[in-house]
């Protein structure tokens, strides 16, 4: 699975993007958010607050609940806003 990290997420992982291999239970974006939390203090600080991230897959808006499959592309970013 491709995961892209997008404004100050990126910052707070440290990295733009990386391929990983989430565990068999995550299969939607919820838990993949559980399970990058417990990768390090780094992703916990950047993902701790899911109020303030937003998440596409395969470039499509998705929610928590959007089931997930281990050849999707997930973007994680902070809401945006346009002036």
């Amino acid at each position: 699975m491709k995961l892209l990290y997008f404004a100050w997420i990126r910052t707070r992982i440290g990295k733009a993007e990386e391929t990983l291999s989430p565990p068999p239970a995550a299969t939607d974006v919820s838990h993949l958010i559980d399970w990058l939390v417990s990768l390090g203090p780094n992703y916990a600080e950047a993902l701790r607050d899911r109020d303030r991230i937003k998440v596409a897959v395969n470039q499509e808006y998705a929610g928590f609940d959007w089931k997930i499959g281990p050849n999707d592309e997930i973007a994680i970013f902070p809401p945006v806003t346009g002036g």
